[in-house]
């Protein structure tokens, strides 16, 4: 299920889809998506003759309708057509890079978050993060000692020559045409650093070199010229004094006491090792007995949701000096994804869990359950949903926080964590309770495929 394997990143990991199936069928999955570790590692700029790239497309727009469950729910066969006979006609005039933006285009035009091509991770990218507030890019890291530091704060406010307005809505379309808002401006945000689409948009005319406009709250506005290159081994970055959600942003599964506030906060930023650490964390949290629990998904891009549920919700579930009301918190966001989406709402049906933040930028009822193929000449790997998950059956296809609480530029500049703190602050003896959430069962969603009695 898509919800299992899917991460928020567009770019090519070495991974072969998983699925819950027999052994017989999962020897035949992995035989199949063997050549996909294989394709990753190729140019991300292949040269390729005309007839080469009409043949990729060709197949693309031949299998993607094919293979995907539901091709043409959000946009209709004729729109899709459409759009493969002009990219088509164009293909003669176009570079590589905005071939690769067309073909993403149409994939993203299929209107779910886990259906677009990947991008290749050899493809140039531009050592600076952008983060988004309200109307605003905000340029919040770059290496140390670049023209870009100085910059530090300041609102983008072109890239190349074109106004950044221009530039998002060209930025959108290379986004899931039918999730959330919040959900593609994430996924716009972080394409800001990505020479291929940058390139293959017509926002820089060249690759391997961005050109970013400034302008700092005082009014200073200077332009500055990156070159692309790997992550620096150390960041500048704002803020100064990070808090909690911001801090050791490598560990998948991360957990800090907080004794004056008799809370633990866990950042959970990724399934790859839950296994492991989930029990650790269980250990720990039965040894200190804190009385807040706090499991961030904030920044968690999916994996295996049948694991979250087994070592994470399970668990907690069990133990009732933390399952109860106004103990136990789950923050979640926009970049709260796939995965971690599901188990955000496995602990609000089965816990008594309140969820708070930002809304959920994955639509809850949607196609998802991707897999991959790889386009036969340039060997870009594009991506499809092969199954349709119902998470709620609210009139909304929305998954709400309980208590509400956005970060603001001015929060993250000084380095506040306004939601957390807002936990750590609640009266450990008020009894808080989850609001009512129409559509909301107590079987959790998906718990047919990972087992369990529910």
């Amino acid at each position: 299920m898509a919800t299992r394997n899917d991460p928020l990143s567009t770019r090519s990991r070495a991974r072969v889809p998983r699925t819950r199936a027999t052994t017989a069928s999962l020897l035949a999955l992995l035989l199949a998506a063997g050549p996909l570790l294989a394709h990753d590692a190729v140019p991300a700029s292949p040269t390729l003759s005309t007839a080469q790239w009409r043949a990729d497309l060709h197949y693309l727009a031949t299998e993607l309708p094919k293979r995907h469950v539901a091709p043409f729910w959000h946009l209709t066969r004729q729109q899709f057509e459409r759009e493969v006979a002009a990219l088509d006609r164009r293909l003669p005039a176009l570079d590589p890079d905005q071939i690769f933006v067309g073909m993403d285009r149409i994939e993203n035009a299929i209107g779910d978050g886990h259906t677009y091509i990947r991008i290749p991770k050899d493809a140039p990218t531009f050592p600076l993060r952008f983060v988004r507030f309200g109307n605003d890019y905000r340029l919040v890291a770059s290496p140390p000692g670049s023209a870009a530091e100085a910059m530090l704060g300041a609102r983008l406010v072109e890239v190349g020559d074109t106004p950044v307005a221009e530039a998002q809505r060209r930025l959108l379309s290379l986004t899931p045409a039918g999730e959330t808002q919040p959900l593609r401006e994430v996924r716009a945000t972080s394409l800001l650093v990505d020479g291929m689409v940058l390139h293959g948009l017509g926002l820089i005319g060249d690759r391997a070199v961005a050109r970013y406009t400034l302008q700092a709250d005082d009014g200073t506005r200077r332009e500055i010229r990156v070159p692309a290159g790997p992550a620096p081994s150390r960041w500048h970055e704002l803020p100064a004094s990070p808090p909690l959600s911001q801090q050791q942003p490598d560990a998948a599964l991360a957990c800090t006491e907080l004794p004056a506030q008799q809370a633990m906060y866990c950042n959970f930023r990724s399934y790859r090792t839950l296994a492991t650490d989930a029990p650790r964390m269980l250990a720990q949290v039965d040894r200190t007995r804190p009385r807040r629990l706090i499991v961030d998904f904030r920044r968690n891009d999916g994996g295996d949701f049948c694991l979250g549920l087994k070592y994470l919700v399970d668990p907690i579930r069990a133990r009732p000096a933390i399952n109860r009301d106004g103990h136990l918190f789950v923050l979640i966001g926009p970049r709260t994804f796939s995965a971690a989406m599901t188990n955000s709402v496995h602990f609000r049906q089965l816990t008594h869990a309140i969820l708070v933040g930002e809304p959920i930028g994955e639509k809850p009822n949607s196609y998802q359950e991707a897999r991959e193929m790889v386009l036969p000449n340039s060997k870009w790997v594009a991506r499809y949903s092969t199954r349709l998950y119902r998470f709620t059956a609210g009139a909304e296809n929305l998954i709400r926080p309980d208590v509400a609480i956005p970060t603001t530029w001015q929060d993250y500049r000084a380095g506040k964590d306004p939601a957390l703190d807002w936990i750590l602050h609640a009266p450990l003896d008020a009894h808080l309770k989850p609001r009512a959430w129409p559509g909301l069962g107590k079987v959790p969603a998906g718990s047919g495929i990972c087992g369990g009695d529910y």
